[in-house]
């Protein structure tokens, strides 16, 4: 029987799309998700979309990206429904519409050494290699434990996350929408309002226009930036950029100089604010390198775990003279304050997210959108994993 925190004692079997192994197209399986434990909450998952984070971990890993433990259940960008609470839980009840995080909720305070950063940061730590703080997951198939990508998983009907790794949200807003702000959007968006800090009449360059790169410029021209320059090598996202606020377009192979002199002298001198959102290391250079001199900011946003560090080539006079080189992760967002934040500026239109979303799928079509990201022919694909009511509930043990 249900109680007030839930079917929290109750096994739950469901549909999940897991993969077993590196390079291996996700296969639909029945899984079981375990109760919650202490400080987590087992969600009902109504929509979810694909991070090119999940293709990398899918078909890259071994070639410049961690290999992490399979069988493995991908997905961190989604929105649902609170099934059960375990102990300790007093943010959240069964019924409540919430967006999981791959971040803790630890913001800037994660800086100070206390006891409850310190165990974020092991949070953290285990949701990189797929298990919750006790070290273990919550899914299992064909009597193995599955590792849950980022502590999230939300490739699965529902999952277990950490209650310090969720947001609640407040308003009625369709969530195969605000799904978006569990990744993609937040940190491009948050790279040029919280990272850059970009200034009205400023000019800025974003380099790469996925999902992450578009955000950024909508966050540029939210900020009130006189020009922004998209740069990209797939002209087919060029459309989408000016909707979202770009001002210029380039195709680094449109021109036979370094994009990054292109840049300088589109603009007489450089960039105020440049944004790296491909994480590509050669886009990292160029970026750089498009700042003015004496006070040009350049900020690398687009995830890699190549080892850039070797691969990107920059003069220690391109620093000397002024500029500034920043990282980022999440955009800057202090965790589930951030994301309501964003939210609210989704309900008074203030931000884009429908414009994002080129493709919606079922969960029996995943690989159909991995291929998508992989030919860059979405933006984003949202996977619906529940047919007809969204109330509809899987036998459970």
């Amino acid at each position: 029987r249900g109680t007030k925190r839930g079917n929290k004692r109750r096994v739950i079997r469901c549909k999940a799309a897991v993969a077993w192994g590196p390079g291996r197209p996700l296969t639909i399986e029945e899984v079981q998700v375990a109760p919650p434990k202490t400080h987590e909450v087992r969600i009902k998952v109504i929509a979810t979309s694909v991070c090119r984070a999940d293709w990398a971990y899918l078909y890259a890993a071994g070639t410049g990206t961690k290999l992490r433990p399979f069988p493995l259940v991908l997905g961190h960008e989604a929105a649902g429904v609170v099934e059960s609470i375990g102990p300790a839980v007093d943010r959240f009840s069964p019924g409540d519409r919430v967006i999981p995080l791959f971040q803790p909720n630890c913001g800037k305070q994660d800086r100070r050494c206390t006891a409850e950063t310190v165990q974020r940061r092991k949070d953290w730590a285990n949701a990189q290699v797929g298990v919750m703080a006790d070290g273990t997951s919550r899914i299992s198939c064909k009597s193995q434990q599955v590792y849950q990508y980022l502590g999230v998983a939300s490739f699965s009907q529902y999952t277990v996350v950490s209650d310090a790794s969720l947001a609640k949200i407040r308003d009625s807003v369709p969530l195969d929408k605000v799904c978006l702000l569990g990744c993609a959007v937040s940190t491009g968006y948050g790279a040029a309002r919280n990272v850059c800090k970009v200034e009205k009449g400023s000019r800025c360059a974003v380099f790469g226009l996925g999902a992450v790169g578009l955000a950024a410029v909508m966050g540029c021209r939210a900020a009130g930036a006189e020009r922004i320059i998209a740069v990209d090598y797939n002209p087919d996202l060029f459309d989408t950029a000016r909707l979202l606020g770009a001002t210029d377009c380039v195709n680094p192979k449109d021109h036979s100089e370094p994009v990054q002199r292109v840049l300088t002298q589109m603009t007489r001198g450089g960039v105020d604010y440049a944004m790296e959102c491909a994480g590509s290391p050669f886009f990292m250079g160029a970026a750089l390198e498009s700042t003015s001199g004496g006070g040009g900011t350049c900020a690398l946003v687009g995830w890699t775990e190549a080892d850039a560090v070797e691969a990107v080539s920059v003069s220690a006079e391109t620093i000397l003279m002024g500029r500034t080189l920043k990282g980022t992760y999440f955009g800057d967002w202090e965790g589930v304050e951030g994301v309501e934040d964003l939210l609210d500026k989704y309900k008074k239109k203030q931000l884009k997210l429908d414009e994002f979303i080129t493709h919606n799928l079922q969960l029996e079509q995943i690989n159909k959108a991995f291929d998508y990201v992989n030919c860059r022919k979405s933006i984003r694909t949202v996977i619906r994993l529940w047919e007809g009511e969204a109330t509809q509930t899987p036998a459970a043990l």
